[in-house]
């Protein structure tokens, strides 16, 4: 029987490498560092089947409503705290076709199909994404998407003897299929269908998913320690080197099939550290700074982009790194408090979200975030202007 597994401060500690090298890409510092939301990808992948697969083992069946609900109360008060402070502070500070094409945005948010919106409006990712202060958030979308769907799975797939294997061969079947798809679609001049499309980024998802599983788990099992810990520092190098050398999305071969191996170098190291978490790169991972960088990592990412797109960089002084630091800064602030008096109150279940106080506090949020989308001036086409120097690309 399944049982409950203890908490990995290594993987923490990898989240808050990925949520670091996110940052620096969008600030400009490292070029590969976009790879880091794979690795989002892959870790979402692992620990969602994981417990889902613990809680079949249990219980013989999966409480969807309830696996959804959990899913909710955990992303969903930061991002929508994210999107009005968004709204207002675009609103007040920034130029009026960041606060138009926001405007345009959000309800695509609140649907959590932001990445299918940017595909039918062809809004090219690469080269519009300084225009836009959610354009960071067709992650978001993608993720929820594969939550809505993939529990459905494992419940028809993850019951029985072999329940493990065969969702696992489901997931590297379809691990497969959206990567032929992503060589297909890859191969355009504009990368964006590839680049957000949830069936072209599924194999991310999936191979992750496929790590959780036992037969993933008793292969690594008869591995020697010392194999492991040599695996796990071959492998990190690689994912180093891989954002290091990345140049951006004009990469050689990046989509036909180099996000594939680095996804799958992602789930091969996370499925050693899940084993192994004691080894000397899990004691480096979970050591304190990246385990609270990666306990921090969702609300970060959350508030980075729009307040990368709204600090102003002046023609003089400060600039380069002395601006990312203080953009940083500014972003770990606001993610602090996020976590701190929205986040985490919710997903404990505070007094004040249960019950028939949790349901009030949250219709009076709908109606808040939705009121303040209507009730925002609409700029007049082609209001403001585009600084082409800060379109940098999430």
């Amino acid at each position: 029987m399944a049982v409950d597994r203890p908490h990995i401060g290594a993987l923490d500690g990898l989240r808050g490498l990925a949520v670091a090298a996110v940052l620096l890409f969008h600030a400009g510092h490292l070029r590969g560092g976009f790879l880091g939301v794979d690795l989002f990808f892959v870790l979402s992948g692992f620990l969602i089947t994981g417990l889902l697969l613990d809680e079949l083992g249990r219980r013989g069946r999966l409480d969807l409503a309830a696996f959804w609900g959990r899913r909710a109360r955990r992303l969903l008060p930061a991002l929508t705290l994210v999107v009005a402070c968004t709204l207002v502070l675009t609103w007040a500070l920034g130029r009026r076709d960041l606060l138009a094409t926001a405007l345009q945005d959000a309800p695509w948010v609140a649907a959590q199909s932001l990445n299918w919106h940017f595909i039918g409006e062809r809004i090219g990712y690469w080269n519009a994404s300084g225009t836009r202060v959610f354009a960071h958030l067709w992650s978001i979308g993608v993720e929820w998407q594969f939550y809505l769907l993939w529990p459905l799975v494992v419940a028809l797939a993850g019951r029985g003897r072999a329940g493990h294997r065969r969702v696992a061969l489901i997931a590297l079947a379809g691990a497969l299929v959206s990567l032929v798809l992503m060589i297909r679609l890859g191969a355009a001049v504009d990368t964006t269908r590839a680049y957000e499309g949830t069936d072209t980024r599924a194999f991310s998802l999936l191979l992750g998913a496929a790590a959780a599983t036992a037969p993933a788990r008793s292969a690594v099992a008869r591995l020697p320690r010392t194999a492991v810990n040599a695996a796990c520092a071959l492998v990190t190098t690689a994912l180093a080197v891989s954002w290091l050398v990345t140049n951006g999305e004009k990469a050689p071969a990046l989509f036909q099939g180099g996000m594939f191996a680095h996804s799958l170098g992602g789930a091969v190291l996370i499925a050693l550290l899940a084993h192994t978490p004691d080894g000397p790169v899990g004691r480096a991972l979970g050591a304190a700074v990246p385990r609270e960088l990666g306990r921090l990592s969702y609300s970060l990412y959350l508030w980075h982009w729009p307040a990368y797109l709204l600090l102003p960089r002046p023609p003089t002084g400060l600039g380069g790194w002395a601006w990312t630091a203080v953009a940083v800064g500014l972003s770990l602030l606001a993610a602090v408090v996020s976590k701190v008096a929205v986040e985490d109150p919710v997903r404990r279940r505070a007094g004040w979200t249960r019950g028939r106080r949790g349901w009030t506090a949250l219709a009076a949020t709908g109606v808040l975030v939705a009121g303040l989308w209507t009730a925002m001036p609409r700029p007049e086409p082609g209001a403001g202007t585009v600084d082409v120097s800060r379109l940098t690309q999430p």
